[in-house]
């Protein structure tokens, strides 16, 4: 592969929102491998599919996360029932099929930038050649990742002419998960070994030592929960893990890494475009910068992720619900996801900072003030007897308004169109006093360095900004019904029915159609409220600032998304002391995490751990990376997905089979080669042998 098309090369400049574009020359026809400017462009395309499909898509979402202890379908319905519950899980998958593609879509490419590195000739560079393999190594090293962590042993190519789903190879064979491994492996170790601290030509997209360190740490404890399970060898690789991290972590100076002490830091919307906890990201689109007109701006993550609160008609005014005009919370009318009740009492809000980090438990209206679009009055929602009774509000109430809870901007982007970044207003505003002087700063201290979806715990009872509060304990709701307050409040258990299934769907197994909360038609005694749809949503993919918004497509956001984070490490550091015995080692690693999310003023006695068991470890896992595409892995390599599904997601382990283990092969690629039976599918049925025969 000598020459390729320069628009490719155009493609790859737009991959990076901070890219010199000056180094294509669009009159150039084709250009040589041979010339470093080409060359360049083509390594830049290896980042392609991170921002414009894995990280912003749902569908690498849904198959990392889903068909865990996690997270269930809305209403327990049938969307998404392959991601979810693996019922009719096949080949056909769109989710997984996709993510076979991407990655070997992207690693012929790998393959051709390393191979053809030291065939440059044309303005050779001999500085920068080098770290561009080495970024190029990371990469391939992590798209080999994700297809052998996800499917098993595939094939291995290193080949610039050889493809897999690329239709080039028509008899393609397997490797084994070891061969794979100590080639992910062999490539991070080489890249480490060259990257530098600093991202290249100060692209922070790019991969750097630390990310790499990152990524091999995360690898070494996957291809060690394959050695617990098949080969004998786990412990060794446990230990490179732990190694691997505690170097990142005693020495995160050194290799340019941060832990914020803060988590609200981790999460707050000013932190967003540069974050010092991200170790890899892959960039978003900022709708201020030039580059953002050719960009595809298609994240509707928040969308998929959050909830429906707009069920709940009654406490929002005309177009204002989250399902239909969203300049607060987005347009949130793809809700999907779920989170379980496991997951949802994961989470001692009394203590831990990161419940309103990463969940939106209370919801309320908004205006638009700031640019007098919409007045504040246009946002206030009366209650009347009816609403009142139908979720169980203290009559008292009658005739009280609840207020705007945000406020929303109306600033005309450079490039993109206009942008609704929110302010926050000043608890007992009223209509005579709701002016631009009211309104919160990210640095107040009623709201604090939060983002502006993160509600401070609790929600006062006699605070009249909020339609909807979910609580965790009965006692929590005893305080709003003892302060008579305003809003609709009910407890995160009456959620769930029987099973811990979400209300919705009776012939998948759920209880009712509506959950039993709220208050009661008079006559009849059923509960009338549609509560089930307003559960918490996830925050992590929503944010709100100048330059994140698409415009007038409410349900997209352009913000940079989290491949790995520092805190991830952390995690890995104590997984890995706990499965090689050290609970006590692993305790305080974990506690570090504890500690910044921990309340003020809260005793170190309700946080801290002695010690840590396996279970502590995945619980810990879900409070800090819940949503962050790792689930399924890392409960795959604990070999333990089975076991956790039978006690908090009893609706898949219904149809879990030992073949889930491994997410099926392409029916597109199996379609496409000529030794289809030989390949196999990993069990799904469409061929008649697995392929695994001799991997085992």
């Amino acid at each position: 592969m000598k020459k390729i098309f320069l628009a490719i090369v155009a493609i790859a400049g737009l991959t990076f929102t901070s890219c010199d574009l000056d180094e294509y020359n669009p009159s150039a026809g084709d250009a040589s491998l041979t010339a470093y400017s080409a060359w360049a462009g083509l390594q830049a395309y290896c980042y392609s599919c991170l921002a414009d499909e894995l990280y912003t898509a749902s569908d690498w979402m849904f198959a990392s996360e889903g068909g865990t202890d996690c997270w269930v379908a809305k209403n327990n319905g049938t969307g998404s029932k392959d991601l979810f519950y693996y019922e009719d899980m096949t080949p056909s998958t769109n989710a997984t099929k996709k993510l076979f593609k991407q990655c070997y879509s992207m690693l012929t490419t790998c393959n051709t930038v390393i191979n053809e590195a030291d065939n440059i000739t044309i303005d050779r560079n001999e500085e920068l050649i080098p770290i561009l393999v080495a970024e190029t190594k990371t990469l391939r090293a992590f798209y080999y990742y994700l297809l052998v962590s996800n499917f098993g042993p595939v094939t291995l190519t290193l080949d610039s002419n050889a493809s897999v789903s690329g239709v080039v190879e028509r008899h393609p064979k397997r490797t084994s998960e070891k061969e794979i491994y100590d080639q992910v492996i062999k490539d991070l170790t080489e890249a480490i070994e060259v990257l530098p601290v600093t991202a290249f030509d100060g692209n922070k997209a790019r991969v750097t030592k630390k990310a790499a360190m990152g990524i091999l740490a995360r690898v070494y404890a996957q291809r060690a929960g394959l050695g617990d399970s098949k080969f004998g060898d786990g412990q060794t690789y446990w230990q490179l893990c732990f190694n691997t991290a505690k170097d990142l972590i005693d020495n995160a100076g050194t290799y340019g890494a941060h832990l914020y002490d803060d988590v609200y830091d981790t999460w707050a919307d000013a932190n967003n475009r540069n974050n010092e906890e991200a170790l890899f990201i892959a960039a978003g689109l900022d709708a201020n910068d030039p580059s953002s007109q050719y960009g595809s701006w298609r994240n509707k993550l928040s969308a998929y992720s959050c909830a429906d609160a707009g069920s709940c008609s009654e406490f929002w005014n005309s177009n204002h619900k989250p399902g239909d005009k969203g300049y607060y919370y987005g347009r949130h009318n793809s809700s999907t996801w779920m989170p379980t009740k496991y997951l949802m009492y994961c989470f001692d809000p009394t203590w831990d900072k990161r419940w309103e980090a990463s969940w939106q438990y209370a919801y309320g209206e908004w205006s638009m003030v700031q640019c007098g679009w919409v007045a504040f009055n246009k946002g206030c929602i009366t209650l009347t007897e009816a609403i009142c009774t139908k979720y169980g509000i203290d009559p008292s109430n009658v005739g009280k308004v609840i207020i705007p809870l945000a406020d929303c901007h109306g600033i005309a982007s450079s490039f993109n169109g206009n942008q609704y970044p929110a302010k926050i207003w000043k608890k007992g505003t009223t209509k005579e006093t709701a002016t631009v002087d009211n309104l919160l700063h990210v640095d107040d201290p009623e709201w604090g360095t939060r983002k502006a979806y993160s509600v401070p715990y609790p929600v006062a009872a006699d605070d009249n900004r909020f339609n909807i509060v979910s609580v965790h304990t009965d006692a929590e709701l005893q305080v709003y019904k003892d302060g008579k307050s305003q809003f609709f409040a009910f407890k995160l258990a009456d959620l769930y029915g029987t099973d811990d299934l979400p209300y919705g769907t009776v012939d998948q197994g759920s209880d009712a159609a509506k959950a039993p909360v709220g208050g009661q038609d008079p006559e009849t005694g059923a509960y009338l409220t549609n509560a089930h749809r307003a559960y918490p949503s996830l925050t992590k993919f929503n944010w709100s600032y100048e330059g994140v918004f698409a415009g007038s497509n409410l349900q997209v956001k352009g913000g940079d998304m989290f491949i790995m984070r520092m805190a991830e490490v952390y995690l890995l550091a104590a997984e890995a002391a706990e499965m090689l015995g050290k609970g006590g080692e692993a305790a305080t690693y974990l506690n570090v995490l504890r500690k910044r999310a921990a309340r003020e003023g809260v005793a170190e006695s309700v946080w801290k751990l002695a010690t840590a068991t396996e279970d502590d470890v995945l619980d810990e896992y879900a409070r800090e990376m819940c949503g962050e595409f790792s689930r399924w892995a890392l409960l795959k390599r604990h070999n333990n997905i089975k076991e956790r599904l039978e006690k908090y997601n009893k609706r898949a382990a219904k149809s879990f089979k030992p073949h889930h283990y491994n997410r099926a092969i392409s029916i597109d690629f199996l379609q496409t080669i000529l030794n289809a039976e030989e390949y196999g599918d990993n069990g799904y049925g469409a061929t008649a042998k697995s392929g695994l025969e001799g991997f085992e």
